[in-house]
């Protein structure tokens, strides 16, 4: 076993079993696993690797068939025969049949938010960003996966005095979540380093991920709700913060450039064309909607810093990476689709 490890037993599932079978039969398909393959940019991610031709495995402790969202998300994956969903925690010892075969490994599993992270609930941080993530590249090295992609985040960042931000510069987490983000972006650069590594590793630091499927509890989404309730949505501080806001379908292009690339063991910036002030987004939403947002201002949460910016330019020379989706059109394409996907849950429950 690899580097003295205890064996450990297989339990494959009859699913997987077959779907290697099939695999064998068609020597071209690339294989991909996914960690967080029932999340926002997670699903994303697995519907644009199986339009591709991929096969793709998802992994994501909460079941399409228990969870409405995680159903929703994965609506259109669960449709294909080149996709398999193991519903399991990245820790579960069957996550490393998981990652046997596979040609690249995307690692997006996660516990998310800035708020929830202090006190006591920074243990299920630890687990979840921390632990799990070591567990993971430990697999990916025992099986031999040429390709790890990580998914970090701008919060490694923090409070650095210097924008924009240089993958190379100073990173100063202002909060348990950007602590954890930056340990497990840590581990697998330091895995990769070393003249042994089987697999080569890149983190993703992304920058205010946005789109379609965008988790509740996000600016974006808190907008577009409140402009289609009513309900005024809770502005924290003065509005003056600014942030480099990302659309999804430009993340998951990144994401799909780092499993290309040479490039191992470095970090680099995932980010939108520009960064604007919270009262420039909500000033974008109102031109997009017809519609102002109602606010309620409320202080500022401990964690956030004044401003993300990204440095581009590792990502343009070593991902080949630019933004292609603006700001409006990306909040056009969101509030299009929180209108359909409202309208699909009322008709439901009137029937």
């Amino acid at each position: 076993m690899h580097r003295g490890r205890p064996h450990r037993p297989r339990r494959l599932t009859t699913q997987l079993v077959t779907w290697r079978t099939n695999l064998k039969s068609n020597e071209r398909s690339r294989v991909a696993l996914v960690t967080g393959a029932a999340g926002f940019i997670g699903s994303h991610l697995v519907d644009r690797l199986l339009s591709q031709g991929w096969q793709v495995r998802g992994v994501d402790r909460r079941s399409p068939t228990g969870d409405a969202v995680s159903g929703r998300n994965l609506a259109y994956a669960l449709a294909s025969q080149e996709f398999m969903f193991e519903p399991v925690d990245v820790t579960d010892p069957r996550v490393g049949d998981m990652v046997d075969g596979a040609d690249v490994v995307f690692h997006l599993a996660a516990s998310t938010g800035v708020r929830g992270s202090w006190g006591k609930a920074f243990l299920s941080y630890v687990h979840d960003n921390v632990a799990a993530t070591h567990h993971l590249i430990e697999e990916c090295e025992r099986a031999r996966v040429p390709r790890l992609v990580l998914a970090s985040s701008s919060s490694v960042y923090g409070g650095t005095a210097s924008f924009p931000s240089r993958e190379d510069g100073p990173v100063l987490p202002m909060s348990p979540y950007g602590v954890s983000k930056l340990a497990g972006e840590h581990l697998a650069l330091a895995y990769a380093a070393r003249p042994d590594a089987a697999t080569r590793a890149v983190a993703l630091r992304f920058f205010t991920v946005y789109g379609p499927r965008q988790r509740e509890d996000m600016a974006i989404s808190r907008m577009l709700d409140a402009v289609r309730t009513g309900q005024p949505m809770r502005l924290y501080g003065d509005g003056s913060q600014r942030r480099n806001f990302t659309y999804v379908s430009d993340v998951v292009d990144a994401l799909l450039r780092a499993a290309q690339t040479e490039t191992t063991g470095c970090a680099v910036n995932v980010a939108g064309p520009l960064t604007v002030s919270l009262r420039d987004l909500l000033d974008t939403v109102r031109e997009v909607t017809g519609r102002p947002v109602p606010i309620k201002q409320v202080p500022e949460r401990s964690g956030d810093p004044e401003s993300t910016e990204a440095d581009p330019n590792l990502a343009e020379s070593v991902l080949g990476y630019r933004p292609s989706v603006s700001l409006a059109e990306g909040i056009c394409h969101q509030w299009a689709w929180s209108q359909a996907n409202i309208n699909s849950a009322v008709s439901e429950r009137n029937l």
